[in-house]
C-alpha cells in the first residue's frame, strides 16, 4: 500500500503565500461611436434609432433570444455529465480526463467550474480549465484540488498563477481578454490500491462581466410563495470563523433531506464546514468547494452558476427549488457602501409585493431568533450585483427545473422539456 504521505506527482499541492480573494473587475468598456453627420443626418438618424428600439421592445424576450449573444443576457452555463467524451490518458499512476474544446456563447471573462464526484478516502482530483483569448490558448489554470476528507490528498485552492493571460483568484478565473472558447482537464488520482474516484458531472460558468442586460419582467406567479427551509446558524461552534456558505449548504441540504426523505443529508454545519475548507484560502467560501460537498452525496446534483436577474431566481422558486445566493450584507441591509467580504444565504421565496425572503445564517438562536428574513427587492439587488449574480444550485438529479431561455443553468433532462 502506498503510504498516505506519497502522493503522486500530479496532485502535490502547490503552497504560495495567501493573497486574499482580490475586486472583482466592474469596469465595463464602451464603444464610441461616430457623430461626423450634418444636422440633418442626425435628425434622421434618431428617427431610425426609434423605430429600431419600439421594435426592440415590442418584441421582448423572443427577439433577444435571435440576437446572438445577447441571447445570453452575458452568461451562460456548459454542463459535462460523467459520461461526456473526454479524452482519457494514463500519466504518472493518475487518469487524465480532457473535454473538447468548448465554444462560449458569451464573451466570457470570468470562468468558474464546479464538478461533482464520488471521491473515497484516499482519492482525489485535480480541476483545470484553459481559454482560448483572440486565437491564443492560455495555460491551464489549477482551479482546485479536491478530495472529500481533505487527508491523502489535500483539498485546497491555488495561488500564484498570474500571467498576461489572467489569474487564479481562489475560485474564479479572472482572464484579461474575452474568451470564445474553453477547455477542462479533470486529473482522477488514488492511492495505491485504490480505486479512482468516479466523475459525475462539471459546470462551466462563463460570465461577460461587462454586460448590462435591461431587467426582466417580474415572474409574479413566485410573489407570495416561500419554501419552508430548515435554519442553521453559522455562529456559535468551538471554531466558527465566517461559516455563512457552508451554513447556508447545510440548510439547502437539511431541506432535501426532509423532502426526499433522507436523512444522512441533514448534516451539521461544523462538519459542512470541516469538509468544505480551504487552507490556502483560509475559510469555507471557496464556492465550487461548498457544490462539490452538496454533489458528492448520491443522486444529487450541485453546481455554481451566475444569471442575470431577479426574475430567474423567482422561476427557480416556482419550481420549489431554493437556490443560494451570494450578496454583499452591507448593501442588502440599505448601507450605501459594502466593506463586507460578502455573505451567503437561502433564497426561500418572495413576499405579496416581490420583496425577498432569505434563510440568514447570521441569526442567533440563543436571542430568540430566527433564520427567516425579508429583504426589500431593490436592496437585494444591489447586493446580489456584487457577485456578478452568483448563486449555488443544488437538487436532485433528474428534478423538474425552470424553462432556461438564456442557458444559464443545467439543461432540464428530456423529459421535462
Amino acid at each position: 500500500m502506498q503510504s498516505l504521505t506519497a502522493r503522486p506527482a500530479l496532485f502535490r499541492p502547490i503552497l504560495f503565500t495567501k493573497s486574499q480573494r482580490g475586486e472583482t473587475i466592474y469596469g465595463r468598456s464602451c464603444r464610441a461611436a461616430s457623430h461626423r453627420k450634418a444636422k440633418r443626418d442626425r435628425r434622421w438618424l434618431i428617427g431610425i434609432l426609434a423605430v429600431l428600439l419600439t421594435l426592440a421592445i415590442g418584441t421582448g424576450r423572443a427577439q433577444t433570444a435571435q440576437n446572438g449573444e445577447d441571447a445570453h443576457r452575458g452568461r451562460a452555463f456548459l454542463a459535462l455529465p460523467g459520461g461526456a467524451r473526454y479524452e482519457r490518458r494514463e500519466q504518472e499512476g493518475a487518469l487524465v480526463l480532457t473535454s473538447p474544446e468548448l465554444a462560449s456563447p458569451v464573451a466570457a471573462n470570468e470562468i468558474v467550474v464546479s464538478w461533482n464526484a464520488d471521491a473515497p478516502p484516499e482519492t482525489g482530483l485535480t480541476i483545470l480549465a484553459r481559454a482560448e483569448c483572440a486565437g491564443h490558448w492560455t495555460k491551464y489554470y489549477t482551479l482546485g484540488q479536491w478530495s472529500q476528507d481533505g487527508k491523502a490528498f489535500p483539498r485546497a485552492s491555488l495561488n500564484g498563477q498570474k500571467d498576461d493571460d489572467g489569474d487564479v483568484r481562489t475560485d474564479t478565473l479572472v482572464l484579461n481578454r474575452p474568451a470564445r472558447r474553453v477547455q477542462t482537464r479533470i486529473i482522477l488520482t488514488a492511492a495505491e490500491g485504490r480505486a479512482r474516484p468516479i466523475l459525475k458531472f462539471v459546470g462551466i460558468s462563463l460570465a461577460d462581466t461587462h454586460a448590462a442586460p435591461t431587467p426582466l419582467a417580474p415572474n409574479r406567479s413566485a410573489w407570495g410563495r416561500e419554501i419552508v427551509v430548515p435554519g442553521k446558524p453559522q455562529a456559535g461552534y468551538p471554531d466558527a470563523d465566517g461559516w455563512c456558505s457552508p451554513a447556508s449548504t447545510a440548510m439547502t441540504l437539511a431541506f432535501w433531506a426532509g423532502k426526499l426523505n433522507r436523512p444522512e443529508l441533514d448534516v451539521s454545519v461544523p462538519d459542512a464546514a470541516h469538509a468544505i475548507y480551504d487552507p490556502i484560502y483560509k475559510g469555507t467560501g471557496n464556492w465550487p468547494f461548498n457544490t462539490a460537498f452538496a454533489g458528492a452525496f448520491p443522486g444529487l446534483r450541485a453546481y455554481v452558476t451566475r444569471l442575470s436577474d431577479v426574475r430567474e431566481l423567482e422561476d427557480w422558486i416556482a419550481v420549489g427549488i431554493p437556490p443560494i445566493v451570494s450578496v454583499s450584507y452591507d448593501l442588502l441591509r440599505g448601507k450605501v457602501k459594502d466593506e463586507d467580504p460578502g455573505h451567503l444565504m437561502v433564497c426561500d421565496g418572495f413576499t405579496q409585493d416581490g420583496d425577498l425572503i432569505l434563510n440568514d445564517p447570521a441569526h442567533h438562536p440563543e436571542r430568540g431568533e430566527t433564520a427567516r428574513r425579508v429583504f426589500t427587492r431593490a436592496n437585494f439587488e444591489r447586493a446580489w450585483h456584487r457577485s456578478k449574480y452568483t448563486v449555488y444550485l443544488v437538487y436532485p438529479e433528474g428534478a423538474k427545473l425552470p424553462p432556461d431561455p438564456y442557458g444559464h443553468w443545467e439543461p432540464a433532462a428530456p423529459r421535462d422539456r
